[in-house]
């Protein structure tokens, strides 16, 4: 059977009153919004919860601190109801164990965030990533945070579309993977490194990807959406 991917819409301003327009304009098209540190820090979590309103939310703050900390904040945050919760998988073992445990604790059972960890930024590359001590790639660092993450508890990876085949081979269809760095055809990267289409990215086997100025920056983002699921569904 084919995967189905989904699209998760990244509003990345600090304007609540941008981001309800294009949450309102995605919705048709996007089974989640992405709401991350730029918009929660300029605008507050009320706009957080305000912009999301009904539609599904991927709260994506990267918490990353000692386990007591990440755990109190996953706990404190638990009211936003998200969808889908983000860590870093660089934070290790107990510090994504805390947040399991303060998950499971804060959300009742049967409206539970997935716990995703992000394993490497699509920012960074071989050579970025060297700069940090790590010496072997991105491709095994993304491997190795992966088994770790999963070892901890997640519930899912957060990684660039080029490690999604890997992290099959490895670990199997249990995680759910999230890729950012996605670029429909003739878009520019940006910043990002390691990008693949939407096409491509669900051939891969991601189970959603994220894609934001694509969407945000077209001059119809309504239309650049559902371009975008219907390429995700062909």
């Amino acid at each position: 059977m084919a995967r189905t991917t989904g699209l998760i819409a990244a509003l990345d301003t600090q304007s609540p009153q941008q981001a309800q327009a294009w949450a309102k304009a995605v919705g048709p098209s996007a089974g989640a919004v992405k709401l991350g540190m730029e918009f929660a820090y300029a605008a507050g979590f009320q706009a957080v919860a305000d912009v999301a309103g009904t539609t599904p939310l991927f709260l994506d703050l990267k918490l990353h601190d000692i386990p007591n900390t990440v755990g109190a904040a996953i706990r404190a945050l638990s009211y936003l109801r998200p969808k889908m919760l983000t860590v870093h998988a660089s934070g290790g073992r107990a510090m994504m164990e805390a947040a399991r445990t303060a998950r499971d604790d804060a959300f009742p059972a049967n409206d539970r965030p997935a716990l995703l960890a992000v394993t490497v930024l699509t920012s960074l590359d071989d050579a970025a990533l060297a700069e940090t001590g790590v010496g072997d790639g991105a491709r095994a660092q993304v491997l190795r945070l992966g088994k770790l993450a999963m070892q901890s508890g997640m519930d899912g990876l957060v990684c660039s579309a080029h490690e999604i085949a890997p992290l099959r081979d490895s670990l199997g269809d249990a995680p759910l993977l999230v890729t950012p760095g996605i670029r429909p055809a003739g878009s520019q990267a940006g910043d990002q490194k390691r990008v693949m289409t939407p096409a491509e990215a669900r051939s891969a086997g991601a189970d959603w990807i994220v894609v934001g100025r694509p969407i945000t920056q077209a001059e119809n983002p309504a239309a650049a959406a559902a371009a975008i699921l219907a390429e995700l569904t062909a």
